[in-house]
C-alpha cells in the first residue's frame, strides 16, 4: 500500500462519493445529479476495481431508496426496495469508461471533462432506451425509440452540466486533500 493509498484516504474518497449521492436528496433542477461524476471519480480514485463498481452503485441505490420512499412514495405500494437495472447498468458502464480514461493515468482536467461528456451520453442512451424497452409509454418501434430519446433531450443538458460540475468538485477535492499525483492520477 503506497503512502497515498491509506485507509484514511480511501474513506475520504468513499465519503466524497457518499456526499455526492446525498446531494440527490437536496432540491435540484431535473436530472442535475452527480451520477456520472460519482462513477468516474470512483473509477479513478478507489484503489480496488471492485470498490470502484460497488461504492458508486451502492451510494446511488441508497439515495434512490430514500427518494423512492419519501418524495416518490405515491408511485409505489408500500416500501419500495427496487432498483432500475438500466440505471445500474449505466453506472457500471460509466465506471468502465472512467477506468479506461482516468485510472492510473496522468491527471488531466481535459480528460476528466471528456469522461464526463461520455458518462452523460452513456446515461442518456441507456436509461432512455430502458424507458422505451421496459415501459408502455412508447410503441416498440423505431419511431417509439426516437420519441423516447427526444423526450429525454431536455434532461440531457442538465445532466451534462451536473456531471461536469460535480466531476470538477470531486476531482478538485481530491487535489485539495492531496489525493492526486499529477503523474499517476488520483491515488487513494
Amino acid at each position: 500500500m503506497s503512502a497515498a493509498n491509506t485507509p484514511k484516504n480511501i474513506l475520504l474518497v468513499i465519503g466524497l462519493i457518499v456526499l455526492a449521492a446525498a446531494s440527490r436528496l437536496l432540491p435540484h433542477p431535473p436530472n442535475f445529479v452527480p451520477v456520472g461524476a460519482m462513477a468516474l471519480f470512483g473509477a479513478a480514485a478507489l484503489p480496488k476495481q471492485w470498490l470502484a463498481f460497488l461504492v458508486p452503485v451502492l451510494a446511488f441505490y441508497l439515495s434512490d431508496l430514500v427518494l423512492n420512499n419519501t418524495l416518490y412514495a405515491a408511485y409505489f405500494e408500500g416500501f419500495y426496495w427496487g432498483v432500475s437495472y438500466w440505471t445500474v447498468g449505466a453506472i457500471v458502464l460509466m465506471v468502465l469508461l472512467g477506468s479506461g480514461m482516468l485510472r492510473k493515468l496522468p491527471f488531466s482536467w481535459g480528460r476528466i471533462g471528456g469522461a464526463a461528456v461520455g458518462a452523460t451520453l452513456i446515461f442518456f442512451l441507456l436509461t432512455n432506451f430502458g424507458v422505451w424497452a421496459g415501459g408502455m409509454m412508447y410503441p416498440k418501434t423505431a419511431a417509439g425509440l426516437l420519441a423516447a430519446y427526444t423526450a429525454g433531450l431536455p434532461f440531457l443538458v442538465s445532466s451534462l452540466l451536473a456531471n461536469l460540475m460535480f466531476s470538477g468538485v470531486l476531482f478538485g477535492a481530491a487535489r485539495y486533500f492531496g489525493l492526486v499525483d499529477t503523474r499517476q492520477g488520483v491515488v487513494a
